[in-house]
């Protein structure tokens, strides 16, 4: 786990893949992130999740006040997240974003799966390819959630046909020795008591 960033206010780190973001249910499920940072950062407070096999860029409030202030900014879509990952077969080189607007809810017989459906909560996807890995038959893409659904991408991804690579929920089939290949690369916002913008990226651990 790298720390990337921190103040007074607010701490940026590298989550690993394969660690939870915050306690899970049951004793073998108290290692995460959050529990970690509050060995050497005990104030630290949890603003927003990534799944247990996705790496990348998280923030944590150090105190009560910069916590409601970063969980609203989440909230309000005042955040810029982006994401890469390899998905499976080719899609189109292009200079612009790509929409997926899909309505996304739980899928409770087979909970934590999410799913499509007409009767979900609204859900929107922007991707981007940026290279392709024709020995793989692979695409690149950065992409950018524009709602905070559980999944999102995971699912987005499924449902055009074009799962994530190493996604052992959403395509078992599609092994990696990497894991999933979903990584947030990308996170910034305004400092919310400096006012000052910020912005970091972070490198995916697999070749990109």
């Amino acid at each position: 786990m790298q720390l990337v960033y921190e103040d007074a206010d607010l701490v940026v780190l590298n989550k690993p893949g394969g660690v939870l973001s915050v306690p899970g249910r049951g004793e073998e499920k108290q290692d995460c992130v959050l529990t970690r940072l509050q060995t050497t950062h005990p104030t630290a407070m949890v603003v927003h999740r990534l799944d247990m096999s996705t790496s990348g860029l998280m923030v944590f409030g150090l105190h009560s006040d910069s916590q409601r202030a970063l969980s609203m900014m989440f909230e309000a879509r005042q955040v810029h997240k982006q994401y890469m990952a390899w998905v499976d077969g080719l899609l189109p080189l292009a200079e612009g974003w790509q929409t997926i607007n899909l309505p996304l809810m739980a899928d409770w017989p087979n909970r934590p799966l999410q799913k499509v459906d007409d009767s979900g909560k609204p859900s929107v996807t922007q991707w981007r390819c940026l290279k392709h890995d024709m020995q793989l038959n692979a695409s690149l893409l950065a992409l950018q959630p524009l709602t905070g659904r559980s999944h999102q991408l995971r699912v987005h991804l499924q449902a055009i046909g074009h799962p994530i690579v190493g996604d052992a929920l959403y395509a078992p089939t599609l092994t990696s020795e990497h894991g999933l290949m979903l990584h947030a690369n990308e996170l910034g916002f305004t400092h919310p008591f400096t006012q000052v913008p910020m912005q970091w990226q972070s490198a995916p651990p697999w070749p990109v």
